[in-house]
């Protein structure tokens, strides 16, 4: 299920995406942190995480840092100011 959904997310970066223009408040940039999320939490903690991300990311918000949190959160990341080291499980399949 994982690979499927990081899948359709670089589905995204490749033909959606070029077609618009930059316009991303965060660094990483949504997409990014979605399969980020999703890698480090899973696939449905790490959907969750990235919808948050999107509903975050309006013309209103500040931006700047979040990374993904190495525990569960949909709240925006304040704590690392550094990408964290993530510890991913390797798949039996990979």
């Amino acid at each position: 299920m994982k690979r499927i959904l990081i899948s359709c997310v670089r589905g995204y970066q490749r033909f959606i995406s070029p077609l618009f223009p930059p316009s991303c408040r965060y660094y990483p940039t949504c997409s990014t942190y979605m399969i980020q999320a999703i890698q480090v939490h899973g696939a449905l903690k790490g959907t969750m995480m990235g919808t948050a991300r999107l509903l975050r990311c309006h013309p209103f918000v500040k931006g700047g840092i979040d990374y993904v949190p190495r525990k569960f959160s949909l709240k925006r990341n304040t704590q690392d100011k550094e990408r964290p080291n993530y510890q991913f499980k390797k798949e039996p399949y990979a």
